[in-house]
């Protein structure tokens, strides 16, 4: 239980309906929406519009998504794989003879067919009770009438200025005379408005075909991209069956690559072969944690691509060989080595969130741009902001996450999901791009192995290890509990650029009728419930 000198956040307990966002007018949205009648799906699409507008550096339109649905608690978790292809004409022998290693952010090659809008209108028209004009009435209300920037918000603004202002489109709709605006300016977004009031009345097919997909395809092909209206027409996600493993009890159900929750699942084996402490500050345990990520994070630059392409990764990620494996590699005094990684790109910008009605359908919901505002392009009728999802692949000739045409890059973005005794009792997220797979085992083994509740698991200090090195970025009071130690063992411990992630989590309390959210105070967001 909480120390109450503890100025953290207090649990947030009602007994109809939650929701967990980064944003308090997402939250707001989603809670309007069920207490209107409307489901959880309904809510969640309703929150992540409204995020697209109100928090636009983390999420949007132009970028994509992955979703997990429990249909009133049940373990049948439905998985939905909302991410993007590259256009069928690109090629990656073409690009490396262009002289590229690598992709650049603004790049137009870096931009893959957005694929969150078609996942939002499957998603509603499959398991929503509301219409899409109803749902997105709020964002196009925001986006329209405007809204006041919160101070996270602003301060993602500010650091990414140069980016904005690179970009005609992007300049004059963040920007206000060359200069990111502080928190409480009024911002809107009228372009954004009408994609979205488009989507409200034509469904998906007003995103990728017509006006709307002429634009952005007009747009990309002006800067060199291979996009033709073809690709934007042919875009959709799928449905995919969960993957899972059991830690201390529970099952954790995550979606299979091409995102990275085997990894998570794969740090929760490792785990699972050792005894941690319950005390989260605890050094070895602590260690311990370090080296399962750092071995998992290697698998997974090595094997985790497009399962079309490559689709042996889940059955080696999730062997019991493997865990056992790379659990004798941990020695309990030293850093192991630095370990290989493919060239990896920061990106923390997603929003995660999730819902609870009365009926207990959870929802698991993420939704991103990749960076901070992510290519920095918009499409200039449109409003679409791209993401930069495309910097996830590899250049490196026959890698199983190679760039290629009509190819899902490896992704980060990851919705959770935890049953007990044959129910669902937790939807969860962390963002917070390479760090989320960790954010996911750290936040269960604070919950499981510490028995912190779950706002007290989301508000404690956090660390990650850098991919492919031996720094660690630990937040301050992490560092100063056991940074020194840390180093000892040769761990180079440094402070992140930003504080690390952000989670939200509802935990379903079925004995006591109950629901119990948490939601990071590293987000400007909330958890609210009636």
């Amino acid at each position: 239980m909480r120390n109450f000198e503890d100025p953290g956040r207090s649990l947030v307990i009602a007994r109809h309906g939650m929701a967990a966002t980064s944003h308090p007018a997402s939250t707001l949205t989603a809670v309007e929406v069920l207490k209107a009648g409307g489901n959880a799906i309904d809510a969640a699409v309703a929150a992540v519009a409204v995020q697209s507008v109100v928090e636009a550096g983390s999420t949007g339109v132009g970028g994509d998504c992955f979703a997990m649905i429990a249909i009133a608690g049940s373990t049948d978790v439905r998985a939905y794989n909302g991410s993007g292809r590259t256009p069928a004409a690109l090629s990656p022998d073409g690009l490396r003879a262009e002289g590229m290693t690598r992709l650049q952010r603004s790049s137009p090659h870096a931009v893959t067919v957005p694929g969150a809008v078609d996942a939002w209108c499957r998603l509603l028209s499959d398991f929503g009770r509301m219409s899409m004009a109803e749902v997105l009435q709020p964002a196009i209300a925001m986006s329209r009438e405007g809204y006041a920037l919160t101070p996270r918000v602003a301060a993602d603004m500010a650091l990414e200025r140069d980016l904005l202002a690179a970009d005609p489109t992007t300049r004059a709709t963040f920007l206000v005379g060359g200069a990111a605006p502080a928190a409480g300016h009024v911002q809107r977004q009228p372009l954004l408005a009408d994609t979205l009031a488009a989507i409200a009345c034509g469904g998906r097919d007003a995103f990728y075909r017509g006006a709307i997909a002429e634009d952005m395809v007009e747009y990309l092909g002006g800067l060199g991209g291979r996009h033709t209206l073809d690709d934007f027409a042919s875009a959709a996600g799928n449905y995919v069956t969960p993957i899972c493993t059991t830690y201390r009890g529970r099952t954790l159900y995550e979606c299979p690559p091409n995102g990275q929750g085997v990894v998570a699942l794969l740090i929760l084996n490792i785990l699972s072969r050792f005894s941690l402490s319950n005390d989260p500050f605890d050094a070895v345990s602590s260690h311990l944690l370090l080296e399962a990520t750092r071995l998992a994070y290697a698998a997974r630059d090595a094997m985790v691509a497009d399962p079309a392409v490559s689709d042996e990764a889940v059955e080696n990620m999730l062997s019991s060989t493997l865990a056992d494996r790379l659990a004798r590699l941990i020695s309990f005094d030293r850093a192991s080595a630095p370990l290989p990684s493919f060239d990896t790109i920061e990106h923390k910008d997603t929003v995660y969130l999730c819902v609870v009605d009365r009926d207990r359908n959870a929802v698991s919901f993420i939704n991103s741009i990749f960076s901070s505002y992510g290519s920095g392009l918009m499409a200039p009728r449109s409003g679409v902001l791209f993401h930069n999802r495309g910097q996830g692949f590899s250049l490196v000739s026959g890698h199983p996450n190679e760039i290629g045409p009509r190819k899902r890059p490896m992704h980060t973005i990851i919705p959770g999901m935890v049953a007990k005794d044959g129910r669902v009792v937790m939807p969860f997220g962390v963002m917070g791009g390479h760090y989320q797979a960790m954010g996911h085992a750290h936040l269960l083994s604070r919950l499981y192995d510490c028995g912190l509740d779950v706002q007290t698991a989301i508000d404690l200090p956090r660390f990650f290890p850098l991919p492919g090195t031996m720094t660690v970025e630990a937040e301050e009071a992490m560092h100063a509990r056991i940074g020194a130690i840390l180093e000892q063992r040769g761990f180079n411990i440094c402070p992140p650029r930003l504080a690390i992630g952000g989670a939200q989590a509802i935990v379903i309390d079925w004995e006591r009728g109950v629901l119990i959210g948490g939601s990071d105070p590293r987000k400007d967001g909330m958890a609210l419930g009636y």
